[in-house]
């Protein structure tokens, strides 16, 4: 039975998607429950809103018991709690082995060739090699007109559609009308965001519309949308945008998906990895890979 490896991120959002999108192929819907609660739970632990007696590595040991189908690993970056997150899973799809392994930064390994296919944050794709132009990027189907193919040989495949949204949020004194990518243009002064997105927000705004505009940044310990009703104005990941409101902001535009992508390197995919693109992104929702 032919194995196909596949990078995918050690916890969060992007990673669920990806067992989701597993659990609704194969039906192991129970398997990958236990994965995503578990390290749900881990989360809770290490941000303190979950009190626990067993040590780590009585968990760990309990955790590994009798389960031969997924692996957890302590992340041990220095300068990060050490929490228990993905380190592997294997799933059957029958004439293949889908075999995910966990890295901090899949992207990354694809770029450095070190696989053929990965999942991650669509964010990263954009903070990391996209253009940027006087227009802005809209949708993740243009992202890999914006790759340089000096840059990297990782493109784009899919989204997952786990979306969640860039979006453009203001005080009811600075909004005055629509606030779109148009409002942006004619704005002169600062615009609060995460200091990670800089060249996010350049991207899918557009350099043209950023001329007279100051990014500014939210202080240690200060909620992202408490640093934009300060500001006047900014740009933040929502979901339903119930935060926000709480702050007094509006909601403007819907900048850019935030959504797990598939991602390929073409120099290292092959026959075995297209079988994995089908499963996983039918032919209609998968973007021409250049």
């Amino acid at each position: 039975m032919a194995a196909i490896s596949v990078a995918v991120p050690r916890k969060g959002r992007p990673l669920e998607a990806v067992l989701d999108r597993l659990a609704t192929h194969t039906g192991a819907t129970d398997l990958a429950d236990e994965v995503v609660s578990t390290l749900r739970y881990e989360k809770a632990v290490t941000k303190g809103s979950q009190s626990v007696e067993q040590s780590v590595y009585d968990r760990l040991a309990e955790y590994s018991t009798g389960n031969a189908e997924y692996t957890l690993y302590r992340d041990s970056r220095a300068g990060f709690p050490r929490r228990i997150v993905f380190d592997s899973m294997t799933w059957d799809l029958g004439d293949h082995e889908v075999h995910l392994v966990g890295r901090e930064e899949p992207f990354r390994a694809l770029r450095k060739h070190e696989f053929a296919l990965g999942f991650d944050s669509a964010d990263l794709v954009l903070e990391e090699v996209v253009g940027l132009e006087p227009d802005p990027l809209r949708d993740i189907a243009d992202v890999n007109d914006r790759i340089d193919p000096l840059d990297t040989d990782v493109r784009v495949v899919s989204g997952l559609g786990d979306t969640v949204y860039h979006t453009l949020l203001a005080a009811p004194s600075v909004a005055d009308g629509s606030l779109d990518r148009e409002f942006v243009a004619d704005y002169t002064g600062p615009v609060c965001i995460s200091p990670r997105y800089e060249r996010l927000v350049e991207a899918v705004v557009g350099t043209d519309a950023l001329d007279g505009v100051t990014f500014t940044y939210p202080g240690e310990a200060v909620e992202e949308e408490a640093a934009i009703a300060d500001a006047g104005l900014g740009v933040y990941v929502t979901v339903s945008g119930s935060t926000a409101r709480d702050h007094g902001l509006v909601l403007g535009e819907r900048l850019f998906p935030s959504e797990t992508v598939l991602l390929e390197n073409r120099h290292e995919s092959g026959p075995v990895d297209d079988r994995l693109k089908r499963v996983l992104d039918p032919v209609e929702t998968a973007l021409p890979v250049q």
